[in-house]
């Protein structure tokens, strides 16, 4: 046999090995594959939960909660538990270390941390510069820690500015941060409420706009009430655009304020929002990444958990 016969015999075989693969392929491919969603819930709920209804939620057993429940992260505040206290500094190593060995014996990672930015759109530009600096350090603490997403809540009254100049000084404080989050390769999602000053969907595409590259969150019960309160969540999503979010603090809502507070929290399906079709939409228009179950002030935590986590696996299906 020539080697020209031996190459045909090759190619032959070769051939008569990838059609197999192909036709696998293809049957996988016609599939409708899963989403990429990683479940998460914050401790946020379970720090409202304790000052408002006097309970108790030692961290052990939330962590345990997670983990038996299938959750793969938790989203973390300051100053709870108490013995949290404030961030750590992103150089403190020792008690980074701590912190991830505490997660990491349930399993759970440390997602994200929530920061605040009541200063960011403050009229001093000093002000806005000082606190840009503060968040770049906790920027580099929630990587230090092993969060892939940090969450940025713009509350805090507007003082002596207009409204558009207020949106024009968050914008450029935004501007910096969201260089900061891409250098560290986290995703930085911002959120705003009803009680802020920054509180409708104009104001949530006035900053998108101004702001390269930044991405904010999907709260069912905010996105609820700043859409008239019908529980048509999937509808402003679509307008929003599910590109342009982050990450997810999922939560039912009924169109009401929390007395007088912010948006109604309520555990999946004892709202009225429209949450299957909410997922739905994110699922088709193809969002990546983690959905974080919000229990504000929601008695039972728990239940608000156990609740978001079977809506998100309904989906899933």
């Amino acid at each position: 046999m020539n080697r020209r016969d031996i190459l045909k015999l090759t190619a032959t075989a070769a051939g008569l090995l990838v059609v197999p693969s192909l036709s696998n392929h293809t049957a996988v491919s016609g599939q409708s594959a899963k989403p990429r969603w990683k479940t998460a819930f914050g401790l946020n709920g379970f720090q409202s939960s304790s000052a408002k209804y006097g309970k108790n939620y030692p961290i052990w057993e939330v962590l345990d909660f997670a983990s038996r429940s299938g959750f793969d992260g938790i989203e973390i505040i300051p100053d709870w538990p108490p013995q949290m206290g404030a961030y750590p500094d992103p150089e403190d190593s020792q008690k980074i270390g701590a912190l991830r060995r505490l997660y990491g014996r349930f399993g759970m990672q440390i997602f994200s941390i929530q920061t605040f930015a009541d200063k960011a759109f403050d009229p001093d530009p000093e002000v806005r510069k000082k606190w840009v600096t503060g968040w770049r350090n906790q920027a580099r603490f929630a990587k230090a820690a092993g969060a892939e997403c940090i969450g940025i809540w713009p509350g805090g009254p507007l003082g002596k500015q207009t409204l558009d100049e207020a949106i024009d000084h968050l914008a450029e404080s935004f501007r910096e941060v969201w260089t900061i989050a891409g250098d560290l390769g986290l995703t930085a999602s911002f959120e705003i409420e009803p009680p802020f000053v920054f509180n409708t969907e104009e104001h949530i595409q006035r900053i998108l706009n101004k702001v390269p590259g930044a991405k904010t969150m999907l709260d069912a019960s905010h996105y609820d009430m700043m859409s008239g309160g019908k529980g048509q969540v999937s509808a402003m999503l679509k307008r929003i655009g599910v590109r342009n979010i982050g990450y997810l603090h999922l939560t039912d809502c009924d169109g009401t304020l929390r007395d007088g507070g912010t948006s109604k929290h309520l555990p999946c399906g004892d709202g009225h929002v429209d949450i299957d079709a909410t997922l739905a939409t994110l699922r088709e228009d193809g969002f990546t990444g983690w959905i974080n179950i919000d229990p504000w002030e929601i008695p039972d935590p728990y239940d608000a958990c156990t609740k978001g986590l079977a809506a998100i696996n309904r989906a899933r299906e």
